[in-house]
């Protein structure tokens, strides 16, 4: 490449990124437009799931730079709307929670709305030594128990995690289970059971 291309390119990008902005407008109207005309409702899926809250617009605005002080709000209001368990009880059976943690079922269009969700843990997490394949989307969850402990603290906070993720880091690629009613409370409870059991695969 000479460098007459060069300066092309240079001064093309500089071009592009000056009428961007002028453009961003119309582009996201066009985007809504086509939304909105192409995702129709099928069975329990049901188009407006593609609607965005302001949490959701910002993260695909800014993705992972999102300005700190909008990141602050958007985390300690997705953080005062978790409903923690009543009963002050974070942990269940860690033996319902590995079986929900590797279904992958629930919210498509051919489920009933009384069918169960699973976790679908299996397709992000690394959850036993003895699984040979395991997604890698989020961090590996071996030995979590083990090495945070499983205090009171430590249970909270994989409640809220799971809960709602999205309160600890605006945009987290894990769903919000609970804020979104994917998952009820007793199955968030078997999930941190799962994760903090010291009888539980992950820890052994």
């Amino acid at each position: 490449m000479n460098a007459k291309q060069i300066i092309g390119m240079v001064v093309a990008a500089s071009f592009a990124a000056a009428i961007l902005p002028a453009q961003a407008a119309s582009l996201d109207a066009k985007t809504a437009e086509i939304i909105k005309r192409d995702f129709r409702d099928k069975g329990i899926a049901k188009a407006t799931r593609v609607n965005q809250d302001e949490l959701q617009a910002a993260c695909s605005k800014y993705v992972d730079n999102v300005p700190a002080k909008l990141k602050h709000k958007l985390e300690a209001g997705q953080e005062k709307a978790v409903k923690w368990p009543a009963d002050g009880k974070y942990m269940g059976d860690w033996k319902a929670g590995e079986k929900l943690a590797q279904s992958g079922r629930g919210m498509t269009w051919s489920d009933k709305p009384e069918d169960p969700a699973g976790g679908n843990c299996y397709n992000c997490h690394q959850l036993s030594a003895k699984e040979i394949a395991f997604g890698t989307i989020g961090p590996s969850l071996l030995h979590f128990g083990k090495t945070r402990g499983n205090t009171e603290e430590m249970q909270r906070y994989a409640y809220g995690r799971i809960y709602n993720a999205k309160a600890y880091n605006a945009c987290a690629n894990m769903p919000r289970f609970g804020h979104m009613g994917i998952l009820t409370e007793a199955q968030i409870k078997d999930l941190v059971a799962l994760l903090l059991d010291p009888e539980s695969p992950v820890n052994k």
